[in-house]
């Protein structure tokens, strides 16, 4: 028993206090609106558990795919997962694969990868911050639109392989819009688009950096805890709020990356 307290105490010390809240902040968003949360896990990697760019992309994988996986059987077992994921998915795995092919076919370096990655955090707070202030939430189609429900899946499936995010900001209003899902379902389906995807980035992409574990159990097992509670309380939080709030903090973090960047 004194020999598993003991390796129990090792595994969690890689990480400080801030970063558990942070991680269990990144799973909660990740719950509650099926994506967002995982594009500031590298940041919160770099600055708070100090990885460098690169592993954090990489140990991010797991991380984020973990914890989605988690959310997404919480939603098959509340039957909140719709068939469509699975063409999604693989749409996803494809993108995925095309993009760390093209992330090594360029040689594109961490520190690249994540000025990439400041720029597709600005992008995707300005697009939260504008479909909050729309006044009524977009309706969802009657049957399904495939060639453009495949395509954003193989562009977030690409988004996650360059730059390490899950894609689940475009991945739910694609689903409610395009695929017709209301928005509890299209959360457990982003849930499940997300672990498939970033599987393929991080088995694709495991030997261009080393991946500490004693990060990465211990922060996802975090993040998924997070994620459970913040699945439980999907319908009892506002959902304009919560996205405004979120979106301010993805323009603020993404541009205050990108100036440590561009002033290197």
């Amino acid at each position: 028993m004194a020999c598993v307290d003991g390796a129990l105490i090792l595994l969690f010390s890689h990480m400080s206090v801030v970063a558990f809240v942070l991680a269990f902040a990144i799973g909660i968003v990740l719950g509650l609106v099926g994506g967002g949360g995982s594009i500031l896990t590298n940041p919160v990697l770099v600055y708070a558990v100090g990885a460098t760019p690169q592993a954090a992309i990489v140990m991010g994988y797991p991380i984020v795919g973990g914890a989605a996986l988690v959310g997404a059987i919480q939603h098959w077992r509340s039957r909140t997962i719709a068939m469509s994921a699975l063409p999604v998915g693989l749409a996803a795995m494809l993108g995925a694969w095309l993009g760390t092919l093209l992330v090594f076919r360029l040689g594109i370096g961490g520190q690249a990868r994540f000025a990439l990655l400041s720029v597709t955090m600005i992008g995707a707070g300005l697009a939260m911050l504008y479909d909050a202030r729309r006044s009524a939430p977009p309706s969802p189609r009657a049957e399904p639109a495939w060639p453009a429900l495949l395509a954003i899946g193989v562009s977030v499936g690409g988004l996650t392989g360059i730059v390490g995010v899950g894609g689940g900001f475009l991945m739910v209003p694609a689903l409610i819009v395009l695929g017709g899902l209301e928005l509890r379902r299209a959360i457990g389906t982003s849930l499940l688009v997300i672990a498939m995807s970033t599987a393929v980035s991080f088995i694709a992409q495991r030997g261009s950096s080393d991946v500490d574990w004693g990060i990465v159990l211990p922060f996802g097992a975090t993040a998924a805890l997070g994620l459970m509670v913040g699945s439980l309380l999907v319908s009892r939080v506002p959902a304009a709020t919560l996205k405004k709030s979120f979106a301010g903090l993805l323009v603020v973090v993404g541009s205050a990356i990108l100036y440590e960047y561009l002033t290197l």
